[in-house]
């Protein structure tokens, strides 16, 4: 199996659990069933049929509407090459985003002090959930403002909707990884993988902003791989957001490999 077909099952399997199907020919939507980050639609595995065309994403874009969920695209671009035009037809603009798999060489880094894998019943789960929220609201690298006052708000905004349980869960059964690095009882950085059939995504790597700039996602990340190795796993990969941060990535031994791309209406 290529490292292309790997990745395709790995997008179609990893959602499968949470998530039910939609069929819409060279298209599947996943609908998330419970808390958690929505879901998107992607290209149907071992599609034999035509391209998607505009109409079909256009449909796909209906039912997301009429679901309320966001209208959402992911796909590799090296796979699936035609469906970036059918996207754009439709009127959504698609980001491009490094995709990089770990180089299976590469060096183990040193772990860091304050990081850790948390368990299903960490006191801290809820706060490492919440984490990239806070992160992703200011984007980019730049040391910001949002701190731990603006991660405590996340947390109590986020009391009770299911997602801490469900992730918890998820650790329990080995479908998810969650690590955070901790300073004085507050997570500043943390991330996941989720690991199915010897391939893994390294996802969700978020530092408070306030926290930047101290080589924290770096050190989560590092965790997270020393973890996938731990389990086996023999591809390991990730989608940076940005050439910058890429370069970052390639530190720990990510190499490019093709580009992620991801398409949401605004």
């Amino acid at each position: 199996m290529t490292t292309f077909d790997a990745l395709e099952q790995y997008y179609d399997g990893v959602p499968r659990p949470g998530a039910r199907t939609e069929d819409f020919g060279p298209l599947t939507l996943f609908v998330r069933e419970g808390a958690g980050w929505p879901f998107y639609a992607r290209p149907t595995r071992g599609w034999s049929g035509p391209a998607a065309t505009a109409e079909d994403v256009d449909r796909v874009r209906a039912r997301q509407r009429e679901l309320g969920v966001p209208e959402a695209f992911e796909w590799v671009a090296e796979t699936t090459p035609a469906l970036r035009t059918a996207v754009e037809a439709s009127g959504i603009r698609v980001h491009d985003h490094p995709l990089m798999v770990l180089d299976p060489g590469a060096p183990a880094p040193a772990p860091h002090p304050s990081v850790r894998v948390l368990a299903a019943d960490d006191p801290l789960l809820s706060a490492a959930l919440a984490v990239p929220h806070v992160a992703f609201a200011a984007p980019g690298t730049a040391v910001g403002e949002a701190g731990p006052a603006e991660l405590a708000k996340e947390i109590e905004a986020r009391l009770g909707d299911g997602h801490a349980e469900s992730v918890a869960a998820r650790i329990l059964a080995g479908r998810t990884v969650l690590a955070g690095a901790v300073a004085e009882g507050t997570v500043l950085c943390s991330g996941l993988h989720n690991p199915l059939d010897g391939v893994t995504e390294v996802a969700a790597v978020g530092t408070l902003p306030s926290a930047r700039r101290r080589g924290l996602g770096l050190a989560v990340t590092a965790a997270l791989v020393a973890d996938a190795r731990g389990r086996g796993v023999e591809t390991v990969f990730l989608s940076a957001d940005n050439e910058d941060v890429a370069r970052l990535y390639a530190r720990l031994g990510f190499r490019r490999t093709a580009t992620a791309l991801i398409a949401e209406a605004e």
